[in-house]
């Protein structure tokens, strides 16, 4: 891994010729004008919002409408198409930061609708810049620490990007190189990607990011425990500093925090917006109980539990090994339960064959490593079990954080 890259050489940006881009979209609606400041500080109290601006600026007030974002029709079609009554308190305060152009750190626990905060914003920015040229790389670069998430950010850029007709693509390992390489060299707007398998393809010059104006760092605690400092940095000297940077994590650790001081570029400083605090909790609207049993009563009170869900509803159970998520598996599976396992042994396609089953109810029950743990968004996921405790309480949170999403209860 530490020779990952090393065929990577800075870029003297005051030599090359750069596309002339915009970054600055937003204009406040009048109605948000109009609301008096004390009426926004209580709709942020209410929300949990904390907003942080630079020394001297004035305050961003939040949205509380999408229609007062200031997204293009075709935009706010594909919001209410999907079936979102109103922003949830990050998309409120972060869609006019981000629309600004400015650099921007977003705080947010999972489930909190981070992900369309930081896409709905790269869709203006991407139909703003002139169109890709033969040759030239993507405009917006999301960087991601799993294939998991990874390939859920790339299905919510195909869902909201449709409209406008935006490309994007997904590059990780564990998959063929091929059909990857082929559509960077093909042009996409958007590249979703691991850190390694990125670097990969920048070193063999199957892409370059000399386009890239609108970074995003997602889940970068989670990048960082993974110890991706030293490629996320490689990676982002090939992209040029006037870009607009968003860098989000659940978590504010002295380590992100120096992340954010050297990749945020706006001389104005960036805007920091948490959601909550900025200690890890868990999710009020889940429900934790606690079963304390013997070894031997596991199995008994796992089956219980899963015969006795609601037919449609998806169950997650979480094993602290491989060997222990296939063993589950087989049992359950013996039992006459729906069950299917993911972990890191098994190939990509086993892994989203088995996601993709989960996900349109063919399946049920999921056994999963910490494999599972973030990124996932797996809509009626009703309950998640601990049938192995996890190592840490970051990683609890995190486990548990599958269900009870985007204000529904688990």
């Amino acid at each position: 891994m530490s020779s990952l890259g090393a065929g990577l050489r800075d870029v003297a940006w005051g030599r090359e010729e750069l596309v002339t881009f915009e970054k600055s979209f937003y204009k406040e609606d009048p109605a948000i004008t109009s609301i008096p400041m004390d009426a926004v500080e209580r709709f942020r109290e209410n929300a949990g919002i904390q907003l942080i601006v630079p020394r001297g600026e004035d305050t961003i007030r939040p949205i509380q409408e999408f229609k007062q974002a200031g997204f293009p029709p075709y935009l706010l079609a594909e919001l209410e198409g999907a079936g979102f009554k109103a922003p949830t308190p990050i998309q409120a305060q972060g869609w006019p930061v981000a629309l600004m152009g400015r650099d921007m750190i977003g705080i947010a626990q999972t489930g909190s609708g981070k992900s369309l905060a930081f896409i709905a914003p790269a869709i203006l920015h991407i139909n703003a810049q002139p169109t890709l040229r033969r040759g030239d790389g993507p405009i917006a670069l999301f960087l991601a620490p799993t294939r998991e998430l990874a390939v859920q950010l790339a299905a919510e850029c195909s869902k909201f990007g449709r409209s406008s007709k935006i490309r994007n693509t997904c590059v990780y390992g564990g998959a063929s190189r091929g059909p990857q390489a082929q559509q960077l060299s093909s042009g996409v707007e958007i590249v979703i990607a691991t850190p390694g398998r990125l670097i990969d393809f920048l070193e063999s010059g199957k892409t370059n990011l000399k386009r890239v104006t609108y970074l995003v760092l997602d889940e970068a605690d989670r990048m960082l425990d993974m110890g991706f400092e030293p490629q996320i940095r490689k990676i982002v000297s090939q992209i040029r500093p006037d870009r607009q940077t968003l860098l989000w994590s659940a978590t504010w650790p002295k380590e992100v925090q120096a992340l954010a001081r050297d990749f945020m570029m706006d001389k104005r400083g960036p805007v920091r917006i948490t959601i909550g605090t900025d200690e890890l909790t868990t999710n009020h609207n889940i429900t934790q109980i606690v079963d304390c049993c013997e070894h031997y009563d596991r199995n008994p009170r796992l089956m219980d539990l899963v015969t006795k869900k609601g037919r449609e509803d998806k169950v997650i159970v979480f094993c602290e090994t491989k060997r222990g998520v296939d063993d589950l598996e087989h049992q359950l599976r013996r039992s006459g339960v729906q069950a299917a396992g993911i972990h890191g042994d098994k190939s990509q396609q086993d892994r989203d064959r088995v996601l993709k089953d989960f996900r349109d109810g063919y399946c049920t029950v999921l056994i999963a490593t910490d494999v599972a743990s973030r990124g996932l968004d797996i809509k009626g996921c009703k309950l998640v079990i601990n049938y192995d405790m996890p190592k840490t309480a970051e990683d609890y949170v995190h486990r548990i954080g599958r269900t009870g999403r985007a204000g529904q209860l688990g």
